[in-house]
């Protein structure tokens, strides 16, 4: 996790992420901290190994609490880099967390897919793929941030195979990151079937969790707007797992989906309020999974 120095509204962003809104009379930025800190709390009381790497006001990076978009770390030994599609995020690749990565993690591996940025193709980590790690499979929404040219590279560097939809919010517009309509988990997936339009690519999806053994939790238009997509399941140290979510995310279930979710795994939900209407990202993006 990403301690933040200098959070903000990034307009470059907000061009295709439609869950950012610009919020004046508070201050943004040390609620941010607040809410990260509180986070980064509960987190370990519940035993969970967090790092935590404070950044640096220069260069001015206002999205570096959602690291998971730049990294991905495998149980293999690899650390990948992936392009971005705003300018501002692309700093946010400093060679201090690289390091740290691969000297206290174990990466003996670096796949460096950065160059896409000179063609204009992005793919943002873990927010435009989410991974069925055990089945190797990369479940991926179309949108700006997500090209197909640069899927195709990751899975065929990483024996991944990849389905690929369409999926849009209450508006009509492209859902800029997959994961924020859908989690996967060791036992259950949750997914905003609604947001894919196309009845094929909708049963592609449902099939391939199916054929995981996932319990599909179907969250609806409304939940998603409430980040109640943007999930990561992890384990504390003695291996309990632990469903990470906002409490914004938590209140927009229902009991029988929270139910659901908690009868596998033990209910995590920051409050995250003020990060998640002015970064337009939830709990999921600001927690970069570690396998070592």
């Amino acid at each position: 996790m990403v301690r933040p120095a200098r959070f903000a509204f990034n307009a470059e962003t907000a061009q295709n992420n439609f869950f950012q809104q610009k919020v004046e009379g508070i201050s943004v930025a040390e609620k941010a901290v607040e809410e990260f800190d509180a986070f980064v709390k509960l987190l370990r009381g519940n035993d969970v190994d967090v790092t935590v790497v404070q950044d640096t006001p220069e260069p001015p990076t206002p999205d570096s609490l959602f690291p998971n978009n730049w990294f991905s770390s495998h149980i293999t030994g690899e650390l990948v880099l992936y392009p971005m599609f705003a300018e501002s995020r692309r700093m946010e690749r400093k060679q201090g967390i690289i390091d740290l990565l691969r000297r206290k993690m174990n990466h003996r591996k670096l796949v460096d897919l950065t160059h896409w940025e000179k063609e204009n193709e992005f793919l943002e980590g873990t927010g435009s793929m989410v991974l069925d790690r055990r089945k190797r499979i990369a479940y991926c929404c179309r949108s700006p941030r997500t090209s197909e040219k640069v899927l195709a590279d990751f899975c065929s560097r990483m024996s991944y195979d990849a389905i690929v939809f369409d999926a849009r919010d209450q508006g009509g517009n492209s859902i800029y990151h997959t994961n924020v309509m859908m989690a996967i988990g060791t036992q259950v997936a949750i997914v905003c079937l609604d947001s894919i339009r196309d009845p094929g690519e909708r049963q592609k999806v449902t099939a391939g969790l199916t054929a995981a053994g996932k319990i599909i939790v179907d969250i609806s238009l409304d939940q998603v707007a409430c980040f109640a997509g943007n999930m990561l399941e992890v384990k504390s140290r003695n291996g309990t797992p632990l469903m990470v979510m906002s409490a914004s995310a938590r209140n927009a279930l229902t009991p029988a989906q929270e139910s659901t979710i908690a009868t596998f795994s033990r209910v995590l939900a920051p409050d995250l309020q003020t990060i998640e209407t002015v970064g337009g990202g939830s709990a999921r993006c600001m927690l970069a999974e570690i396998f070592y």
